[in-house]
């Protein structure tokens, strides 16, 4: 019997998963493509914004016909409600800000995705992810940057387990996006311009308020500066952000100065607002918990690199544990609007270590 080359790739409709299930067929595996659906209805979410998914399936199904390879639609809708849809709508009632699409690659791509591979016999499951995998020698797998710094998607995967690295594989790790395009183009794939995906994953285009607004009902309160004056009225906690500043309404009376959301006051239902310049959006310590590694747990007391969140600049801080699943952060550098709910991804030496969330 021979050996299994069986691989399963998620095909999203876009450019870089496209490109991932060619070079997979082109280094002699048997590919087939899935796509997943993560939403019920685009004419549900029509009136709040664009939400094309129709469209990726078409463009994904489109690719796997011109390749030569199976495609299969697999509903995970129900599941994706559950592990995505909800916590991210209970995370903006309770006034935190959680990441969706960190949400989807731990329990959904990574999770349920990758089980339905294995049932269907794959030995991996490839994805678009501009991410290098990297065996060490006692057999596990680190997560490492791309060739492309600046299309670095592994801040995504600081919830993955060893287990679920060792069954993934990232086929456009080695390139740049242009590269990417390129072998798109030479394919013949209609989707090798298409834009990449803005946004919260699963929303496209659709505004996040406009999204929460179906889900959550109006809670009007006062917005409070820091003299503790009403400066304005909002109309729910759960449309602001910390360091957000358009959509507050509320004039400065300055020519060189505009008030910022640096706090929520859940129990008085009170947004708090500063001017800038008052600098009340930076700190250097932070508490987060539910850690996570990546291979192994590093030292209770150490100094690491993180990127504060997506696309920001490593940064230095001393990490210190404090419980089995918290710790506090201590940035060398003040930095501004971190908000409770986000992600902190862990690094050394290019490594993906981790991840944490701020309390």
């Amino acid at each position: 019997m021979g050996k299994n080359r069986k691989v399963t790739v998620a095909m999203s409709g876009g450019v870089d998963s496209s490109v991932a299930a060619l070079l997979l067929k082109a280094s002699g595996r048997e590919v087939r493509g899935i796509y997943m659906r993560t939403w019920h209805s685009e004419d549900a979410i029509a009136p709040l914004g664009s939400c094309p998914w129709k469209r990726d399936l078409e463009d994904a199904r489109r690719v796997a016909d011109r390749i030569g390879i199976d495609f299969e639609i697999v509903n995970m809708i129900d599941f994706y409600k559950r592990w995505v849809v909800t916590p991210l709508i209970e995370g903006y009632r309770k006034g935190i800000t959680p990441n969706p699409d960190i949400l989807c690659n731990q329990f959904v791509k990574f999770g349920a995705l990758a089980d339905i591979a294995k049932d269907n016999g794959s030995i991996a499951l490839g994805t678009g992810h501009y991410c290098k995998k990297r065996k060490n020698i006692d057999g596990t797998f680190d997560l490492v940057e791309p060739e492309d710094k600046n299309k670095d998607q592994t801040y995504f995967l600081a919830y993955l387990k060893q287990e679920q690295i060792r069954f993934a594989e990232f086929p456009v790790a080695d390139l740049a996006k242009d590269e990417v395009r390129a072998l798109a183009t030479r394919g013949g794939f209609a989707n090798a311009h298409k834009k990449d995906s803005q946004g919260i994953c699963f929303l496209g285009r659709v505004k996040i308020q406009n999204f929460l607004a179906h889900y959550i009902e109006k809670n009007p309160g006062n917005i409070i500066n820091s003299e503790e004056k009403i400066v304005g009225q909002h109309e729910g906690l759960h449309n602001f952000t910390i360091g957000q500043r358009h959509g507050l309404n509320i004039p400065s009376n300055s020519d060189y100065n505009f008030y910022v959301v640096v706090g929520k006051d859940l129990e008085r239902n009170e947004l708090r607002v500063a001017f800038e310049s008052e600098k009340k959006l930076y700190h250097n310590r932070f508490k987060v918990y539910h850690l996570s590694y990546t291979n192994r747990a590093f030292p209770e007391r150490c100094d690491l690199l993180c990127r504060p969140r997506y696309r920001d600049p490593y940064q230095e801080i001393y990490f210190e544990r404090t419980s089995f699943d918290e710790a506090i952060i201590e940035f060398k550098r003040p930095q501004r609007a971190l908000s409770s709910g986000q992600v902190v991804a862990f690094y050394g030496g290019g490594i993906l270590l981790g991840g944490g969330i701020y309390a």
